[in-house]
């Protein structure tokens, strides 16, 4: 299940999820949390879903088709963060819980309110098994100014002290070298690296990716094995990008998962 925003362009939120989901082989679902209007240069409108909506839109999947892994996207506010916190804290009964905290557009266009760090810190974190911030959730969810590796490890310990299971700082806004992402697991860091890709058509790479994980997790692998896979293929679909549009394009949904290319 993929608790999110609707993206038109079909490149991020909740249609990028189920485009991955499929891609590795399992059956989506989906909650509607806000709506936006956008394309590959602009967002133009944010607006929210009810939040009596996206709670009766939870209850009736886990009612008649109960996820095996979940994960969420834009919530938008402190108010939707508390009613899906709240709701899937009666719901879950075991299954690993992806958050992927977006904060901002591709565009630079707030999807969540700057009172909402807090809820998300207090109320959804800790029923996560997993949290995947960028360099900029990161600093936003510790005070941090994080653009190294060492600024990236200590942002995995402050933000494992929230509660989540465990924390992956994904590493694409580094200014040079490779792609870089860190896995704090099991108190533990793994580093999971690809070549970086020169392109402007990365719209959509972290709902991809945190996609790929939660189907991977749904699919049975371990945390570490479900990032290693994920990775594998994020890469690969940024490399492939179709080159669609005339901004910031979409990653292709259609990689075929396999070992980053030296």
């Amino acid at each position: 299940m993929t608790i999110a925003g609707s993206d038109p362009g079909g490149g991020a939120g909740i249609q990028a999820d189920l485009k991955t989901f499929h891609r590795f082989g399992v059956f989506g679902t989906s909650v509607v949390t806000l709506v936006t209007v956008q394309n590959t240069t602009r967002v133009s409108r944010v607006e929210m879903i009810g939040a009596d909506l996206v709670r009766q839109q939870m209850e009736a999947v886990f009612e008649d088709l109960r996820p095996d892994a979940l994960k969420t996207g834009a919530l938008g506010s402190a108010v939707m963060i508390e009613n899906v916190a709240e709701g899937l804290g009666e719901l879950l009964t075991g299954q690993p819980l992806v958050v992927d905290p977006v904060m901002i557009s591709k565009h630079g266009a707030a999807l969540m309110a700057g009172d909402a760090k807090r809820t998300l810190r207090e109320r959804l974190l800790p029923l996560a098994a997993l949290v995947t911030p960028n360099l900029p959730e990161a600093g936003e969810l510790t005070g941090l100014d994080v653009t190294g590796l060492e600024e990236m490890r200590e942002a995995a310990r402050r933000i494992s002290g929230f509660g989540p299971g465990s924390v992956l700082v994904k590493g694409g806004h580094l200014a040079e070298g490779d792609a870089v992402d860190l896995l704090f697991h099991d108190g533990r860091f793994e580093e999971f690296r690809a070549p970086r890709t020169a392109t402007r058509h990365t719209h959509g790479t972290g709902c991809t990716y945190s996609a790929a994980i939660t189907a991977l997790l749904a699919n049975g692998e371990s945390v570490p094995a479900a990032v290693r896979q994920a990775k594998q293929f994020i890469a690969e679909a940024v490399r492939t990008a179709p080159g669609l549009g005339t901004g910031a394009g979409p990653v292709n949904h259609w990689a075929v998962p396999g070992p980053p290319r030296i």
